[in-house]
């Protein structure tokens, strides 16, 4: 389970997306990004989040740190805006605690091209989780001490918005994403990270999600049910027939004009 912390003061809102995230003091002595269960998207957002991040640190990337952090509302009873005092008070209690990195940049894949194979797994992750929001308008990756970070992750498992449709062997679009110009070595993070995603080790990111965010899910007896649910279908994705995974990359021949306006696009075969 995620350690548990209490919110001892709220600092600012981060203004980006919808859902709008805040700044957080804790008895920890720490700083967090938290994530409301009362923002429009939802608990499954916070499943999102712990599930991605925490598959993410065992395939051997950075995430901050995640915490099970309490809310009282009151801690935005002197703030201005009336939406945020709302969203804290439909959430009160448990929310979810992201570790605050100050002073990291932003990722620039043009000022900072990234290494084929980091930039290939990266894709492979991506593609399995579903995840659609890592594109070149928005990388959610972040350069901190000398090592690249990955954000934001509640856009990701999107299929557990509509359980009876998921399909694990639905395919994954890397037409926008930011790693997909120099992903050239697919086949070797598909070798690599094919065979790391076990049962046991899903078992174990899932069993970090707490029973209230999976508890009175339409169809499903429990929490444990919710949470196989997620195993069997990342399971079948990662050790089935990897139709979804997509190829090596093709240079667009548009590319060095595309450069010059910010964008990199690249054309992509599916022979692994």
């Amino acid at each position: 389970m995620l350690e548990a912390i209490k919110a001892t003061r709220y600092v600012t809102p981060l203004r980006e997306g919808g859902s709008l995230p805040g700044i957080m003091e804790a008895d920890d002595l720490g700083t967090h990004v938290v994530k409301f269960r009362g923002a429009g998207q939802g608990r499954r957002v916070l499943v999102a989040e712990i599930v991605s991040a925490g598959l993410a640190r065992r395939l051997g990337f950075r995430t901050p740190e995640l915490k099970v952090i309490d809310v009282d509302p009151q801690l935005g009873a002197r703030e201005p805006d009336e939406e945020i005092q709302d969203l804290l008070k439909a959430s009160e209690g448990n929310n979810l605690a992201v570790d605050f990195l100050p002073g990291a940049l932003g990722f620039e894949p043009l000022a900072w091209p990234p290494e084929p194979g980091f930039a290939s797994r990266l894709l492979w992750f991506d593609a399995l989780i579903h995840n659609v929001d890592r594109s070149w308008r928005n990388p959610n990756l972040l350069l901190w001490h000398g090592d690249t970070w990955l954000i934001d992750h509640g856009a990701a498992l999107w299929f557990h918005h509509n359980w009876p449709s998921a399909n694990p062997l639905r395919d994954f679009d890397a037409s926008d994403h930011v790693m997909a110009p120099f992903a050239t070595l697919m086949t070797e993070a598909d070798t690599e990270f094919s065979e790391m995603i076990t049962r046991d080790l899903l078992d174990g990111v899932v069993d970090e999600v707490p029973d209230e965010w999976l508890e009175d899910e339409p169809g499903f007896d429990g929490a444990q049910a919710v949470r196989q649910a997620y195993v069997e279908h990342l399971l079948a994705r990662a050790q089935g027939p990897r139709t979804w995974l997509p190829g090596p990359a093709v240079q667009d021949p548009r590319q060095d004009q595309e450069r010059k306006t910010g964008s990199v696009g690249a054309f992509w075969r599916n022979d692994r």
